[in-house]
């Protein structure tokens, strides 16, 4: 297939290649040549705008930080808009706002194009491994003709529902890991502060009902003291800044995730934005001093 990437970060670039080395026609646009040049190197075509990637493609692929990010790639200047034709998809990767996703599906469809809000659960590794989960939101027609690429980005795929419904699931996902994740810095340091030995504490842990992949993977993190960013905290405080606004428009309670917030924007306060999540742990250790 002719297809478009945007978006070449630390999952977007390997999830790029994975396009290109199974044998379709990559087409790359980045605000930073020089985030393209290791994929243009290996045989994508780069392009100087998102509307020469979009006229090369069928199917254009976004995977940014945020929404207004996504909505100025589609709807800017020279933007994917500009060179969409009846029948292209874009499929964004990003995790947005639910409404954001529902606004650009429906000026997207006004075109004649279908738009697939298809947000990812995996983290750096799961890019590089090709071992995604993938959240669709929109039309199944336009799932089932992107399926094959998919197929190469990820072990599972979900069509959760119409257009929006990706996003959703990546809410509801990030609710659970990172409410999940405070629990553990939590209980790790309780454990140090009542004399227990946190990495022990943790095996005991990870061999009984508390265990979770979030207890193996951060857990470990943390106990090792291993701050470098898998995922940016960065990123989960812009995802919770979602969850509080949507469940603040429906009038939904979310204490849990309330708190959850409060204690990532202590952390982004510290400074600490460009560290793993895991880094949590130090915001409740900085408040025990």
């Amino acid at each position: 297939m002719r297809v478009g990437f945007i978006g070449l970060g630390v999952m977007g670039r390997p999830m790029a290649g994975h396009l290109l080395a199974a044998g379709h026609d990559l087409a790359v646009w980045a605000r930073r040549p020089a985030a393209a040049a290791p994929l243009v190197d290996a045989g994508a075509v780069g392009c100087a705008t998102p509307a020469a990637v979009a006229d090369r493609c069928e199917v254009v692929f976004t995977m940014l930080t945020a929404g207004s990010d996504v909505e100025q790639v589609v709807f800017g200047r020279d933007g994917l808009d500009a060179g969409l034709v009846v029948g292209s998809i874009v499929v964004d990767m990003s995790s947005i706002a639910p409404e954001t996703a529902r606004s650009l599906a429906r000026r997207l469809a006004a075109r004649g194009v279908d738009m697939l809000d298809a947000p990812v659960s995996g983290g750096e590794q799961g890019a590089l491994a090709a071992s995604l989960s993938i959240m669709v939101g929109g039309p199944k027609r336009a799932l089932d003709r992107v399926r094959p690429l998919f197929e190469r980005l990820a072990t599972t795929i979900v069509h959760v529902g119409e257009s929006g419904a990706g996003q959703v699931a990546k809410v509801c996902n990030q609710m659970v890991m990172v409410g999940t994740l405070q629990a553990i810095a939590e209980a790790l340091h309780f454990a140090r502060c009542a004399g227990a030995d946190a990495h022990r504490v943790r095996l005991a842990l990870a061999g009984g009902s508390a265990a979770s992949r979030v207890l193996e993977v951060m857990g470990g993190k943390m106990v090792e003291r291993d701050f470098v960013a898998g995922v940016e905290a960065r990123l989960h405080h812009k995802d919770y800044a979602v969850v509080l606004d949507e469940a603040h428009r429906r009038g939904l309670p979310m204490p849990v995730s309330a708190q959850v917030s409060q204690q990532l924007n202590a952390l982004m306060a510290m400074g600490l934005g460009r560290c793993d999540s895991a880094a949590l742990l130090r915001v409740l250790e900085a408040g025990s001093r």
